[in-house]
């Protein structure tokens, strides 16, 4: 790494301004074309669809957040440098979006995710793909963009290194190779919400996030190794590359919960991407019913498991009956009586059940059917018929009461509640299939009087979910990016995958952090159940954000753990960790937080769920402030175990281990989450023995 001259940093804040100016007339543009209209020759539909992409792209660019335009450079080598292609001799500034003076004007900004910026990320000194310097920009903490904030650079020569003939890419640009900016941009305390890698994406997580929009990936991600961060990062590449196909289609962001989701909210708005729905698998599924009740975990256990799927389908196919041998279909047309004998009708019944569309699909099609069995008939006799006709015999009360007898319409809460509520209907949906144990489980006490009256669990919305996907195939997205996707149960993985039928997924997780009773063993099984069974599954094991002391003690868990992970590793070795028993957890939790707001970033104490209000009155009677989970900016945050999946802080005070691994069935799991929730400092604090040997703590930490 070299240090650009001082007159090198004016001249770069000199580009900066220039760069900000032209941004404010590209606002100012995109505003003027709203006022203006469409194009004064389109008509129509066409007009109202090119104002809406006005006040869309114009309403983006007002929210555009304010902050540097570029974090890097690629200087092209010259035409002595075959590697460099139509980029000889080339300057390109990297930044976040594209910023230029006019469309046709060459940018004085690239998109990070334009094919050029590609070889900022994978560019090195064995292979530097005709790039002759890299260079990196360093902005003050809290910029907001002003050319004052640019504060250094770092020059990495690459045309001058050793090439590799352009086999395998070099992997030297990783963080820990000699980049100051790099690092401190990784490093970086973290207050607050998310914030996006564009300035430090490396080259594994590069492409995955270049991956193809048909390809459906799966990332096994270690803690810290960005795993999140390439799912986000990989929805504004697709939105940027595909950006027709991908908005009429629509793109998903399906996070764990809704504190996880605020944590990565600002993180799409701030690559210039706006408008892309993230939600959780409740909130996509429970818009008609309240949940209104709780199941116990045996119940919930039954509940989320897949072979619900072939009892809801048998329970809802029972409902469809063959022709009474006297049921034959006559429609009265003037003089005439147009019979259609019951033969007929049981083949038609039988050939629509054996081509197994969803059920309303199902009753349609006998409809048309038996109508066109009607129309062949009058037309042998009296010759074509008109489509009045037709639409005419298709409302026929004749027609109409076949169809009710043998297809009869019915809603998915109706069918739930009788699998639910009726010891006799469950009993013949699931024979074969639920144990007796299992089928007590889910049978309701108390059934209600009817489907309008039922109370509805968070697991039964999943289960009506199924049964409206067998009625009726819902609309689905184009591509869905799953975080957490390790503990989705299969029936909920079966909600994702009705959604993604004609589209791609981009499934994110740690198996080693599967907390739920029902959570999957392996990504195969998982994928299974999403319907993308091949997609490939790529391992994330080097951690950028987790301190290798953190990730040390972390491993020695993992063994511990049922499931094939690869350990981690951290190229960070600065963070700190101290493990201690105490004899008061609340007291010593109190003195750790204490001294952590001497040092800069946000500081997180978990402990287990039951423990949480103890921990927070103890501070309070300290003078010690703190918020829960859900205030993304306070400096003291206290909360549960079990909503730290996800989340970051600086310092992480854990408080009682085994009181965390004792709370639940896969307690180990979830101390493995809170472990690797530290980003600089971690507090262990103990007065019980720890959940691993007093040797393995110690040979993690160094002690």
């Amino acid at each position: 790494m070299t240090t650009p001259p001082t007159d090198a940093l004016a001249q770069e804040r000199r580009h900066h301004d220039a760069c900000r100016a032209a941004l404010a007339r590209m606002v100012e543009g995109a505003e003027e074309r709203v006022v203006g209209g469409a194009d004064v020759s389109a008509s129509g539909a066409d007009a109202e669809v090119l104002g809406y992409e006005f006040r869309s792209h114009a309403k983006a660019m007002r929210e555009l957040p304010r902050a540097p335009l570029f974090f890097g450079r690629l200087d092209f080598a010259g035409e002595e440098d075959a590697g460099a292609g139509d980029h000889r001799g080339q300057r390109y500034y990297v930044g976040r979006l594209r910023v230029s003076e006019h469309p046709s004007a060459p940018p004085l900004v690239v998109d990070w995710r334009a094919p050029v910026s590609r070889a900022f990320y994978q560019a090195g000194a064995r292979n530097p793909q005709g790039v002759a310097v890299r260079r990196r920009f360093g902005w003050a903490p809290g910029s907001k963009g002003d050319s004052a904030d640019l504060t250094g650079m770092e020059d990495e020569p690459l045309g001058e290194g050793k090439r590799d003939g352009g086999g395998e890419r070099s992997r030297d640009c990783l963080a820990g190779t000699g980049s100051r900016i790099l690092a401190g941009e990784i490093e970086r305390p973290r207050v607050g919400p998310m914030r996006d890698i564009a300035a430090t994406i490396q080259p594994e997580q590069d492409d995955l996030v270049r991956g193809e929009l048909a390809a459906s990936v799966c990332v096994q991600g270690a803690p810290g190794t960005g795993k999140t961060a390439v799912g986000l990062h990989r929805a504004a590449y697709l939105l940027y590359t595909h950006p027709h196909r991908v908005q009429r289609s629509g793109l998903l962001i399906l996070g764990p919960n809704r504190t996880f989701l605020r944590y990565i909210a600002e993180v799409l708005p701030s690559l210039g991407e706006t408008g892309v729905r993230q939600s959780t698998v409740a909130d996509e599924i429970g818009g008609r019913h309240p949940v209104r009740a709780h199941d116990d975990e045996a119940a919930a256990v039954v509940k989320h498991d897949a072979r619900m799927a072939e009892v809801l389908r048998r329970a809802l196919y029972a409902r469809v009956a063959a022709p009474h041998a006297d049921g034959e279909v006559a429609v009265a047309d003037g003089a005439y009586r147009w019979r259609v004998p019951v033969g007929e009708l049981e083949r038609i019944v039988a050939t629509v059940r054996s081509e197994e569309p969803p059920y309303a699909v199902g009753r349609e099609r006998v409809r048309s059917r038996v109508v066109r069995a009607v129309q062949e008939r009058a037309e042998r006799r009296a010759g074509p018929q008109n489509n009045a006709w037709v639409q005419k015999v298709g409302r026929a009360g004749a027609v109409k009461g076949f169809l009710d007898a043998v297809w009869p319409r019915v809603r998915a809460d109706e069918v739930l509640t009788e699998v639910l509520g009726d010891a006799e209907a469950l009993a013949a949906a699931a024979d074969g299939i639920l144990t007796d144990a299992e089928q007590r489980a889910i049978l309701w006490a108390r059934p209600p009087r009817s489907h309008k009256s039922a109370k509805w669990s968070a697991a039964d919305l999943v289960l009506l979910d199924e049964v409206e996907g067998l009625l009726e195939r819902p609309a689905g997205y184009g591509h869905i990016v799953v975080d957490e996707a390790q503990d989705l149960s299969p029936m909920e993985c079966r909600v994702i995958a009705r959604r993604s039928d004609f589209g791609s997924l981009t499934v994110l997780g740690d198996l080693a952090q599967a907390t739920t009773p029902w959570a999957a063993r392996s990504w195969a099984e998982v994928l299974t159940h999403l319907g993308k069974p091949d997609a490939v599954v790529t391992p994330l094991t080097t951690g950028f954000r987790v301190p290798r002391a953190v990730v040390g003690l972390a491993n020695e868990l993992l063994g511990r753990l049922d499931v094939d992970v690869p350990p981690a590793r951290s190229l960070r070795g600065d963070g700190e960790l101290r493990v201690r028993e105490v004899a008061d957890v609340a007291a010593a939790v109190v003195r750790a937080v204490r001294e952590a707001l001497g040092r800069e970033g946000s500081i997180g104490v978990i402990a287990a769920d039951h423990a949480v209000e103890r921990l927070r009155t103890a501070l309070d009677a300290a003078g010690i402030g703190s918020a829960g989970p859900d205030e993304l900016g306070a400096r003291v945050t206290v909360l549960p175990a079990s909503v730290a999946k996800g989340l970051e802080y600086d310092h992480v005070v854990a408080a009682e281990p085994a009181d965390i691994a004792e709370a639940e069935a896969r307690g180990l799991h979830r101390l493995y989450v809170v472990l690797t929730r530290a980003v600089s400092r971690l507090d262990v604090l103990h007065s019980r023995p720890l959940p691993w040997s007093a040797g393995e703590a110690c040979g993690a930490c160094g002690a």
